[in-house]
């Protein structure tokens, strides 16, 4: 999705959005199709078909012009004048989705920095979502969740990127892939050089996946939206809370916030933060891992494998970054836990399975699946 400076930048979907210098004029709308969570769902966003079909209605060109006022407001908020600095990212885009995204990085209405952003970001969006998965896989041998979840990313992404030639090259890999892993879901597939899952696979095993903003300046980032906020409230005559039941105040909503943004206020490294503020913000973060938590339970339920709860914890686990994981109170112990858990249940299963394969001729998933 970026230009990578290592041997697989020639791949296509690290290369693809922030070395395009032409405007796209490729428009239309998205056809809807329902979603179903990843394997580890805790960790999966699924958008419903009113919502992908809102965010396809408006044309490109539209899109282009709310990327760029989005741009420059979240530029003069955040304080740097480039989102690029030292060829890393220095602003948090995460509020642009990713049409807008593409739009930034595709598009010569943009600076080439603007672009290379852009672009930074797409690739660490990609790597978020295949993090959690790759960290199963790892444990289980079984690569299947993992291309499915890169299948399930790519086919999240606006009509513009998917049809540009390095979204659908990356697709047909994966797709690739999948009916490779029918035949052995613990093999990692061979679908060529522009699979995205093995371009990943090969960065994180040679310590080369996109770095993350400095926690120190996430919570610069942090104070100064807090600031406006407290500020707009002022301007409009009320004063700011983080009471949710408030009447007469304007309430200051933690959860709008994502998880390392809260992360960072909780540690409150630099000590920019009130009490006030790391205790709203500390319940906000509980709240987003409780969530997580429940989700791949609830997930879990819904299977016919009895390892897949731990499964999703080790996902979720795997997806967070350390401040967040220390922030959140979940310890090494807490993925330990979740490991073993995983690790004696499949033994347990094996061994059963042998005894009553051997004894009657039926495995025990199918006692499960009853």
């Amino acid at each position: 999705m970026v230009a990578v400076n290592t041997a697989y930048s020639a791949s296509t979907y690290y290369s693809a959005a922030a070395s395009q210098t032409g405007n796209t004029a490729t428009t239309g709308n998205a056809t809807s199709t329902s979603t179903t969570p990843v394997e580890t769902a805790a960790t999966s966003v699924t958008l419903s078909d009113a919502a992908k079909a809102a965010l396809a209605t408006k044309d490109f060109a539209t899109v282009l012009t709310e990327t760029h006022a989005k741009l420059k407001a979240l530029l003069k908020e955040a304080g740097p004048t480039n989102p690029l600095e030292k060829d890393k990212l220095a602003l948090d885009l995460s509020s642009l989705d990713a049409r807008e995204l593409y739009a930034m990085a595709s598009n010569d209405g943009f600076t080439s920095d603007e672009q290379k952003a852009a672009g930074l970001e797409m690739q660490r969006r990609l790597e978020a979502a295949l993090a959690g998965p790759a960290a199963v896989s790892k444990v289980t041998g079984n690569y299947h969740g993992l291309y499915k979840a890169a299948a399930e990313y790519l086919d999240s992404l606006g009509p513009e990127e998917k049809a540009a030639p390095d979204w659908v090259a990356a697709r047909a890999a994966i797709t690739e892939g999948l009916k490779q892993l029918q035949a052995d879901p613990k093999k990692l597939p061979d679908a060529g050089k522009d699979d995205p899952v093995a371009i990943y696979l090969a960065l994180v095993n040679s310590g080369e996946t996109t770095t993350p903003r400095p926690i120190t300046d996430i919570a610069t980032t942090a104070r100064k939206t807090l600031d406006t906020l407290y500020a707009d409230a002022t301007a409009a005559g009320k004063a700011a809370t983080f009471n949710k039941n408030t009447t007469v105040g304007t309430y200051i909503d933690m959860s709008k916030f994502d998880s390392r943004t809260l992360s960072s206020i909780v540690l409150d490294t630099s000590g920019q933060f009130t009490t006030e503020e790391t205790r709203a913000a500390n319940m906000a973060l509980k709240a987003k891992s409780g969530a997580a938590l429940l989700a791949g339970f609830q997930s879990a339920a819904k299977s016919s494998d009895p390892t897949a709860f731990s499964q999703n914890v080790i996902s979720i686990y795997s997806s967070m970054s350390a401040e967040e994981r220390l922030a959140a109170g979940w310890s090494e112990d807490f993925y330990k836990a979740a490991l073993g858990s995983y690790q004696s249940t499949a033994n347990l299963l094996n061994m059963f399975s042998q005894a009553t394969s051997s004894n009657s001729g039926t495995g025990i998933m199918s006692w499960f699946a009853q």
